[in-house]
Order: structure tokens, then C-alpha cells, then sequence
């Protein structure tokens, strides 16, 4: 193995090593805080744990040693994709979520909801863990399942929806006199979904706002140093403290909202509040694959001497655009001619 195929290991594994330990972080903590297991206890679970964690840090580097065909900028798009696979679905199931308790809140307030499903389901519907557990959870599954297949992503629509979302509580209120907790809450909710979903699918496509006082006047080396420190000592640092802080026990700010379904104190609002503090799960998890894609592809730039795929593509297109001397075939018979 060559000096560079030796790096481009390195490279990839520490991505995928960086990918993995998120997972198993998150595993760690579900075990943990929802199916009762003691952290790392001695004992039969403890010594599974341990040894179940090493086998998939293991595999994680057995199987960027078997695909030594891949380059770090392969794996780098792999990654954005599933960085937004994940979007796409948090994008939907804020959508659905929405609407449905929407729909709910307002039955239950007008008092249409008991004549609808009947007296046992409209009771239950006000509890905030059955709600969430048989109507917020299948409506996430189902987002599971329509982000594989409409690959489209659309933020527009949700910006859109905000926007007569505001627009309905403006309208009800200054001109029917009616307005209702749950009103209000399905702004703040699409509003917090929009902002924090976005952005690792804004960071994909370049599009957050840069101080570029020195960063455009950067060559391409430059510009893939920065954006590689940046991902590394900046990015990623920031996405694993959200993630540590709000798994730090039942207490802490992630896992207290989704262990107890909390709700708003707001009289007949939506149940929608938990699932608010999931966003910035959400957030750091898919910004996390986001900066390690972001990581690898800049990192190829290095390896190939700084220049990128786009600046090789352009620098081809440039050449097969600009003309050149006429080949030697068709200058031979014109000069014969002009001989003659």
C-alpha cells in the first residue's frame, strides 16, 4: 500500500470510526434511558454492551479495508446522501405530525372529537404518551418511508406553510376574533422544524453565510484546509456537545422532553413540544454526517494537489471550448490546392 492509498485509508476510516460512534452513542442512550439498562454495568449486559460496541468499531474498519476502491470523495457523497435521507424525513414528519395534531387539537377544542372517534379514543387522545406513541410515531415511520422514494427536498413548501401558518392566525384573529393555542404552536413548530433542518442540507449546498474577508481570497488549497480544520476542530466539536449535554441523564434537555412526552401548559394546544426538543437531535446528528462528508471531500482536494472535482470539470471545459489549430489533415489538402 502506496503513501497515498495508506492516507486515503486513514482518511476514510476516521470518517466512518467518527459515524459509527455517533451511532453507537445513540444506542447507548436509548438502552439506557428508555429500556432500563445500567451504563456499562458489571455483568452479563455490561460485558455485551462492551464487546457488541468493539465488534461494530471493528467491522467499521474491516469494511473500509475491503472497498479500497472507494476514494474519500465517494464516501463523502455517501454520506451527504444519507445526511439527507435524513433531512428529507424529519422534513416530512414535521409536516405530517403537524397537520394531524393540528387536526386533533382542533376537534378536541371545538368538541367535535368525541363525536368523531367516539368517547374511550377521544380521552385517550388528550393523554400526551398515547398520542405521541400511536399517532406521532407511525406518522415518523410513514416519513421514513416516503423520504426513500420522493427524493425531492422541499424546504420552499415548508418556508410556504409557515407563512399561511402566521397568516391563518393573523386572519382568525384580527378578523373573526378567534384564535387557539394550537395556532400558534404549529408556527413555532414548523418554524423550529425549518431552521434546524435546514441546516445541514444549506451546509451540502454551501449556501450558509460566509465572514469571507480572507476565506475568497483563499486558493482552492486554502479554501480546503479551512473547510477541513473548520469541520474537524469546529464543526463536529460543536455537534457531539449538543449531543453529550442533551444526553447527559433524564434530566437533560433532549432526553427530558421525549422520555415524558412534554407537552405546552397551554390549555388544548398541540402535543408537539418533545418532538421540538428531538429537533436539535436531529440537528447535531445530521449536521455530524454533514461536516464528517464536508471533512473527506475537502481532504480529496488536498490529496489531488488542491484542485476539486468542479475546478477539473471547469478547467476540461475551458480546454474543449477553446479553439485550437485545425488538424493537420484538413490544413494539407488546402495548401496542395493552394499549390496548384
Amino acid at each position: 500500500m502506496n503513501n497515498r492509498a495508506t492516507t486515503e485509508f486513514f482518511l476514510r476510516a476516521s470518517a466512518a470510526l467518527m459515524l459509527a460512534a455517533v451511532a453507537l452513542f445513540l444506542l447507548h442512550n436509548y438502552l439506557v434511558h428508555w429500556r432500563g439498562w445500567h451504563a456499562w454495568s458489571v455483568g452479563g449486559r455490561g460485558w455485551m454492551q462492551a464487546v457488541s460496541y468493539a465488534a461494530v468499531l471493528a467491522a467499521t474498519v474491516a469494511t473500509v479495508w475491503r472497498t479500497p476502491a472507494r476514494s474519500p470523495r465517494d464516501d463523502a457523497q455517501l454520506y451527504s446522501g444519507l445526511a439527507a435521507y435524513l433531512i428529507r424525513a424529519a422534513f416530512w414528519g414535521a409536516l405530517l405530525i403537524g397537520l394531524v395534531d393540528m387536526l386533533i387539537s382542533f376537534l378536541r377544542v371545538e368538541g367535535f372529537l368525541e363525536a368523531a372517534v367516539g368517547s374511550h379514543l377521544a380521552t385517550q387522545l388528550g393523554r400526551p404518551v398515547f398520542r405521541g406513541t400511536l399517532v406521532h410515531y407511525p406518522l415518523l415511520l410513514a416519513s421514513l418511508v416516503i423520504a426513500y422514494f420522493v427524493r425531492s427536498l422541499g424546504f420552499i413548501w415548508l418556508a410556504f406553510l409557515v407563512v399561511l401558518a402566521e397568516f391563518q392566525v393573523v386572519l382568525s384573529r384580527f378578523v373573526f376574533s378567534y384564535e387557539q393555542a394550537f395556532m400558534g404552536d404549529l408556527v413555532r413548530f414548523w418554524y423550529a422544524a425549518l431552521f434546524l433542518f435546514a441546516s445541514a442540507y444549506t451546509l451540502l449546498h454551501e449556501g450558509h453565510v460566509r465572514v469571507d474577508v480572507l476565506y475568497a481570497n483563499f486558493t482552492a488549497r486554502g479554501k480546503a484546509w479551512s473547510n477541513a480544520a473548520g469541520a474537524a476542530l469546529l464543526g463536529l466539536p460543536v455537534c457531539w456537545t449538543i449531543l453529550v449535554y442533551g444526553f447527559a441523564g433524564k434530566g437533560a434537555s433532549i432526553v427530558s422532553p421525549l422520555l415524558g412526552f412534554e407537552i405546552s401548559q397551554s390549555g388544548y394546544g398541540m402535543y408537539v413540544k418533545y418532538l421540538m426538543a428531538g429537533f436539535l437531535l436531529v440537528f447535531a446528528v445530521s449536521m455530524a454526517i454533514q461536516f464528517t462528508a464536508a471533512f473527506l471531500d475537502n481532504a480529496a482536494t488536498l490529496l489531488d494537489g488542491g484542485e476539486s472535482d468542479e475546478d477539473k470539470t471547469r478547467d476540461r471545459n475551458r480546454r474543449d471550448s477553446t479553439p485550437g489549430p485545425a488538424p493537420r489533415d484538413s490544413v494539407a489538402p488546402a495548401a496542395s490546392a493552394a499549390a496548384g
